[in-house]
């Protein structure tokens, strides 16, 4: 099974928490991660994926105007049916990180996606919207993403291999 994880970083964070979340998901057998700037989508992969974990860097509360343009020109993805999960980095706690996910979210549901963000019923880490990773924290925040993808994954077994849900 596939998942594909698509992200614009221009630091380099959001791209490190994109390979760490690969490293959760990873964890749960059989599957193939896509790690995707959103320049290099290997298109035919991303339509194969059962989920899709998309990550922003977050610019003044909100998310980077790359990630809305793709999903504002990206009709050629149908990613009704698919999971969605959302994740972002930020530079301070105030930053809006939380924003940033609402909004991303807000774009799943526009397409059809089925929206999972690990959640807060399943322990800690509490991932509430999904996870945010801030600078103060950025090494700390990696265990938490590292289980986000993990609990992706297996949602994505549940749902995508139980057919009696």
């Amino acid at each position: 099974m596939k998942i594909s994880i698509l992200y614009f970083s221009k630091t380099g964070n959001t791209k490190e928490m994109a390979n760490v979340i690969s490293r959760g998901i990873k964890k749960v057998s059989d599957f193939e991660v896509g790690i995707f700037d959103l320049e290099n989508i290997d298109d035919d992969f991303l339509l194969e994926s059962k989920a899709v974990i998309f990550g922003t860097p977050t610019y003044m509360a909100n998310t980077c105007w790359q990630l809305k343009k793709w999903f504002d020109e990206g009709n050629k993805y149908n990613l009704e049916g698919k999971l969605g999960a959302v994740f972002s980095t930020a530079h301070y706690a105030q930053g809006g990180g939380d924003i940033a996910l609402l909004t991303l979210i807000n774009h799943l549901m526009v397409k059809g996606m089925i929206v999972y963000s690990g959640g807060s019923a399943l322990g800690k880490p509490f991932i509430h919207l999904g996870p945010v990773a801030i600078d103060e924290n950025f090494e700390k925040s990696k265990k938490m993403f590292e289980i986000f993808g993990e609990r992706i994954a297996l949602k994505t077994k549940e749902i995508f291999l139980n057919k009696n849900i």
